[in-house]
C-alpha cells in the first residue's frame, strides 16, 4: 500500500506529464505557456493539500470537488485530450493509472 506522500507525488506527476502533453500539441510549446502553468501550479496546490488522499484514487473519483470551476473545466478538457495520447507517450504511467481506475470500480461494486 503506499503513503499519502506517494500517493501524492504520483498523482503530480501524471497531472504534470498531462498538462506538459496538452501544451506541447495544442499551444505548441516545449516549455509550457502561462495559461497551462497556471493550472498545473494549481493542481498541485490541490493536491498538496486534499484532505481525502489516503481513501481516494484520483480526483475524478472524488466526492468533493475542490477545483475552481473554471479550473474543473480546464482539466477536464486537458485530460480528455492527454489521456488516450498518455499511451503512447508515458505508457508506464497511463497504464498504472488505468489499473487504477478498473480496480476502484470494481471496489464500487
Amino acid at each position: 500500500m503506499k503513503s499519502i506522500d506517494d500517493k501524492r507525488e504520483q498523482e503530480k506527476r501524471v497531472v504534470t506529464q498531462m498538462i506538459q502533453l496538452y501544451c506541447k500539441k495544442r499551444h505548441h510549446r516545449s516549455d509550457l505557456c502561462p495559461h497551462c502553468r497556471e493550472v498545473l501550479l494549481y493542481a498541485i496546490d490541490r493536491s498538496d493539500h486534499c484532505p481525502f488522499m489516503e481513501s481516494k484514487t484520483f480526483c475524478s473519483n472524488c466526492k468533493v470537488h475542490c477545483y475552481r470551476p473554471e479550473m474543473r473545466e480546464k482539466i477536464r478538457e486537458i485530460m480528455v485530450f492527454s489521456g488516450p495520447r498518455m499511451l503512447f507517450y508515458h505508457p508506464v504511467l497511463a497504464v498504472s493509472h488505468m489499473l487504477f481506475t478498473i480496480k476502484e470500480r470494481m471496489n464500487r461494486r
